[in-house]
C-alpha cells in the first residue's frame, strides 16, 4: 500500500425527508444564497417550490441560476459569478444532478477570484485557493460530486470538457434524501449506475501499487452493490431501500476512500468520454458505457490480472486462464450494460470509425494537462476507440 493522506470534510445529512432541513442546514453559512438548478423537472414535481419555502422560512434570500444543462457550460458559470458579485451572495446551493453540483462549485470558485477567469482553473493556469461555501442536495445518484472536491465543465467555444479539483471545493454539507431520486427515469438511473461503477474501476485498474487487497475488496463490494441497486431502482423506481443504497454507494464510490493507498493514477475512460460527450452531446453515463469495455480490452492485452480478478469476484469466472478470464469479465460487464438498457459500444451512440481522429485530438488536450499524453497519445487513444467501436 502506498503512502497517502485522506480527509473528507463534507458533512452528510442522509435519509427520507431530510431535504426539508435545507433551510436549517444552509442558514449558518449565510442568509443570501444562489440556488443552482437544472431544467424544469424540479419545478414540475413541486419540489423546487418546497425547497424555496423551506429556505425562506429561515429568512434566507434566494437568487436563481437555473437551466443548467448536462455537460454544463462555462457560460452559465460566468452568469452565476455575475449574480453573486452583483448581489453580494454568500453561499451557493446546488439542487440537482452532477452537472448542477459541478456548476455550483465552479461558480463558488470563480466568485472568490480577485482577477482572471474561472476557466484558468480547468487549464491549470491557476489553482483554486478559496471558494464560497457550497451546499449540495443531489437528485441523481451518479457523480459523487456531493462528497468530493472535483468539478467538470465544458467550454462551448473551444469544445473542451475539462476537470479539476481542490480541497476548497468539497461541499460543506450535502443532504442526501433518496426520495428526491424517485422520478429519475430508467435510462438516467442506469447511466448513474455506470458512472459510479466506472469511478470505482478506473482506480482499480490504474493504480500502480499491485498490493491493495483492502481497496480492491471495498471497490468490488461497492460495484456489486451498485449493480444490484441499479437493477432494483429500474424495476421499482420508488423502492426506498434500493434508492437509498444507490445514493450512498455512489457517494462512497468517489469520496477518495477506496483509492487511498493505491498510488497516483488517472481516469482515462473519463478522459476519452469527455471528448465523446462534448463533441456528440452524449449523456455522460451512456458515453462511459460505450467506452469502458473497449478500454478494458485494450488495457488487458498487457494487464490482464485485474480484469480477470474482477471477473472471478463479481461474476464467478474461473478456469479459463488469465487472458480468457479477463476477456470473459469484459463480456460480462458489456452484457450487464445491455441488460440495463445502456450502450455497449460507440456504434450504439452513433459514433463512426471516421470520427475517431477528431475524438482523439480533443481528448489528448486533457491528457497533456494531466501529464499522461505519453500513454494517452492521439495514436493510443485512437487504438482504444477502435476496440470500443463495435
Amino acid at each position: 500500500m502506498d503512502n497517502f493522506e485522506y480527509q473528507n470534510s463534507t458533512r452528510i445529512v442522509f435519509g427520507k425527508g431530510e431535504v426539508s432541513k435545507v433551510g436549517k442546514v444552509v442558514r449558518p453559512f449565510g442568509s443570501n444564497i444562489l440556488l443552482v438548478t437544472g431544467k424544469e423537472s424540479l419545478k414540475k414535481s413541486g419540489l423546487y417550490q418546497r425547497v424555496r419555502d423551506w429556505l425562506e422560512e429561515e429568512g434566507i434570500t434566494v437568487a436563481d441560476l437555473d437551466g443548467v444543462q448536462s455537460n454544463p457550460r462555462i457560460s452559465r458559470v460566468h452568469d452565476g459569478i455575475r449574480i453573486i458579485k452583483d448581489q453580494g451572495i454568500q453561499v451557493v446551493l446546488a439542487f440537482g444532478g452532477g452537472s448542477v453540483m459541478d456548476t455550483a462549485k465552479a461558480v463558488a470558485a470563480g466568485a472568490a477570484m480577485e482577477q482572471g477567469d474561472v476557466w484558468d482553473f480547468f487549464t491549470r493556469k491557476r489553482t483554486v485557493e478559496k471558494a464560497l461555501p457550497v451546499i449540495t442536495v443531489p437528485t441523481l445518484a451518479a457523480s459523487g460530486s456531493e462528497m468530493n472536491g472535483f468539478m467538470v465543465i465544458t467550454d462551448e467555444e473551444s469544445k473542451h470538457k475539462l476537470s479539476t479539483g481542490s480541497p476548497h471545493l468539497y461541499p460543506r454539507v450535502s443532504i442526501l434524501d433518496p426520495t428526491t431520486t424517485y422520478t429519475v427515469p430508467a435510462d438516467y438511473t442506469a447511466y448513474g449506475g455506470v458512472d459510479a461503477v466506472c469511478h470505482l474501476l478506473e482506480p482499480y485498474f490504474n493504480g500502480p501499487d499491485p498490493n491493495t487487497p483492502l481497496q480492491d475488496r471495498m471497490a468490488e463490494g461497492l460495484i456489486r452493490t451498485i449493480m444490484d441497486a441499479t437493477e432494483a431502482c429500474i424495476k421499482a423506481p420508488e423502492d426506498y431501500e434500493s434508492r437509498a443504497t444507490m445514493m450512498w454507494a455512489s457517494s462512497l464510490a468517489l469520496c477518495g476512500l477506496t483509492k487511498a493507498g493505491i498510488g497516483d493514477h488517472h481516469f482515462p475512460v473519463h478522459l476519452i468520454e469527455h471528448a465523446v460527450s462534448v463533441l456528440f452531446s452524449v449523456a455522460h453515463g451512456a458515453g462511459l458505457a460505450a467506452l469502458l469495455p473497449g478500454w478494458m480490452t485494450w488495457w488487458a492485452q498487457d494487464h490482464p490480472e485485474k480484469p480477470a480478478q474482477l471477473g472471478e469476484r463479481i461474476w464467478g469466472i474461473s478456469g479459463k486462464g488469465l487472458s480468457g478470464e479477463a476477456e470473459a469479465s469484459i463480456d460480462a460487464l458489456r452484457s450487464w450494460f445491455d441488460s440495463i438498457g445502456c450502450p455497449k459500444n460507440l456504434s450504439d451512440i452513433g459514433i463512426r470509425a471516421e470520427d475517431h481522429g477528431r475524438l482523439a485530438e480533443n481528448a489528448v488536450f486533457q491528457a497533456e494537462i494531466w501529464g499522461i499524453s505519453g500513454t494517452y497519445s492521439v495514436e493510443n487513444i485512437k487504438a482504444v476507440l477502435a476496440y470500443c467501436q463495435s
